[in-house]
């Protein structure tokens, strides 16, 4: 979720007293729904589809690295279960992959306009787990959306709730895939509650 995205909509930058808010890049790849061309990305999907299979091989890379900014982060004091990741659209989709598959034990995954194809790994690592303790879910979705279907963006929240992550699913009747200002509103509420001020 770019700053400059984040002003334009919502009027100004999102600040908090307490809390710190890295926005880190997305690498340049071959994008192949984009032809293999280069593209700022999280990593590859093979198609955008919700039964395409995953591309472990450009996930568990880039995991890797967003590990390492979190291992920076609690090595610098921060307790890791005041570390929330999130997004819009394949940032989203890299928080969850991180939140409920590589990194069960930050403070929360936010979602904005995004999925988890239908046989994700991350429902795969969710069902052979012992481990109850989920971080929360904030979730957000355009009824219109022209890019991400809203129906995937449901169906990924039931299939996260049937696993048992706890959370909460937030539809907007006229959102393409985009974001709006309500929804960035809602989610600050969402984040000063999982991150009072202590």
């Amino acid at each position: 979720m770019a700053k400059e995205g984040i002003k334009m909509i919502y009027g100004k930058n999102f600040i908090f007293p307490h809390i710190r808010i890295l926005y880190p890049t997305a690498p340049l790849i071959p994008y192949t729904p984009s032809a293999g061309c280069l593209r700022h990305v999280w990593f590859n999907r093979h198609s955008i589809s919700l039964a395409a299979p995953e591309d472990l091989t450009t996930i568990e890379p880039i995991a890797e690295e967003i590990n390492k900014l979190i291992d920076k982060e609690v090595k610098e004091g921060i307790d890791v279960k005041r570390i929330i990741l999130g997004g819009f659209s394949m940032g989203s989709s890299l928080a969850m992959q991180m939140g409920y598959r590589f990194r069960r034990d930050i403070g929360g995954v936010f979602v904005l306009s995004s999925f988890l194809n239908q046989y994700s790994k991350v429902y795969e690592v969710l069902d052979s787990s012992l481990d109850s303790d989920h971080p929360p879910l904030f979730m957000c979705h355009g009824e219109k959306d022209d890019v991400v279907p809203y129906t995937w963006g449901e169906r990924t929240f039931e299939e996260l709730r049937k696993r048992g992550v706890k959370g909460e699913f937030h539809s907007f009747s006229n959102l393409y895939h985009n974001i709006s200002k309500e929804e960035l509103v809602m989610l600050k509420e969402w984040i000063l509650k999982q991150l009072p001020d202590d």
